[in-house]
């Protein structure tokens, strides 16, 4: 098993008070991070305060915290709060979401996401240093904006991303990239782009540098990757199920525009066709077996271990499990699939 394996909290169906067990099993079973996400279910920090408690010894990490229905000053708060909670632990992981979050549940315009979320990263590297900041970023602006309590490790920053653009980005601007609903046979063709920024980002710091150039960037950059994974072996049920999560995710358009970059635009195009015209059954059935196979992890225990790892092998640097409690027991498959267990 990899270095390093996570789990997205909070787990399917437990409470956010029950969390505190679940935390501590976590780290007893030798998994080293908690990740949580931030959609239509709990916030992302909230889980990771009760995490940070529970279980000191994990690393904590969002994945993702979108960078529009926060302001700038507030995520800054929220993520600094969580660094002090956890000096030296925390990973903040920033996107831009999707319109339908941004947009249609947030009421806010989806407006110049890579500008967004290029600025959100410069900010966030300078307010989170304890600098003031007073300036006109080009998708907003600060004026006169210091924290109040600075952590004393100031938090890695990765960036959500899906397509060049933007991954030349988080390795040009922050520590690391965030992926998911990828294959492990996509993840070269991702660190590439990754690596790509970060040489870009060694040369200008290499040279005079320019104003507005990021500083304070640690280490090789870091892949995290949300992998969805249901340790069954009833195959036809993961399918019928994973089904219907892939249709409601990739007929997003960030991932549908994710998807054909990678390169499934053909075999994906009568899932399109079919939600376009609002057939969601016939759009669910036309994704094929093997697109449920690559992008959703699912077998026994062994399988879904020996699959984790040819991502890592690809270039993940932080596995992350995003289980899925398709008709199995939740916390015997968290056991199973632990490093302890391999």
């Amino acid at each position: 098993m990899p270095a390093r394996l996570g789990m997205s909290v909070p787990l399917e169906g437990v409470a956010l008070g029950d969390l505190t067990a679940w935390a501590r099993e976590l780290a007893a079973l030798g998994y080293t991070d908690a990740w949580s996400s931030e959609a239509s279910g709990f916030d992302a920090f909230v889980p990771l305060a009760v995490t940070a408690a529970a279980a000191p010894e994990l690393r904590l990490g969002t994945a993702i915290v979108p960078v529009y229905t926060r302001g700038p000053a507030t995520l800054a708060m929220s993520a600094a709060a969580l660094a002090s909670l956890a000096p030296g632990r925390f990973t903040l992981g920033v996107g831009t979401s999707s319109d339908v979050i941004v947009e249609r549940w947030n009421g806010i315009p989806f407006t110049e996401p890579y500008k967004r979320a290029r600025d959100t990263l410069r900010f966030l590297r300078e307010a989170l240093a304890g600098e003031k900041v007073d300036r006109a970023f080009e998708t907003f602006s600060v004026h006169g904006f210091r924290l109040d309590r600075v952590p004393e490790v100031a938090p890695r920053l990765v960036l959500a991303a899906l397509r060049p653009g933007m991954l030349r980005l988080a390795g040009r601007e922050a520590d690391g990239v965030v992926i998911n609903w990828l294959s492990a046979g996509d993840v070269p063709k991702i660190v590439v782009e990754v690596v790509h920024g970060a040489l870009t980002r060694q040369r200008r710091q290499g040279g005079a540098g320019g104003q507005g150039e990021p500083d304070g960037l640690r280490g090789e950059p870091e892949v995290v990757c949300r992998i969805y994974c249901c340790p069954s072996e009833d195959t036809e049920s993961v399918r019928t199920l994973g089904r219907k999560l892939i249709a409601a995710y990739l007929n997003v358009d960030v991932y549908a525009r994710f998807q054909e970059w990678l390169g499934r635009g053909e075999v994906l195009r009568p899932m399109w066709e079919a939600w376009s015209v609002g057939d969601r059954a016939a759009a669910t059935a036309a994704i094929p077996d093997e697109v449920v196979d690559e992008l959703i992890v699912h077998g026994t225990p062994e399988a879904c271990r020996e699959h984790i790892g040819r991502y890592v092998e690809n270039g993940v640097t932080t596995p992350v499990i995003a289980l899925l409690p398709w008709g199995i027991d939740q916390r015997q498959a968290i056991r199973d699939l632990a490093p302890t267990a391999g």
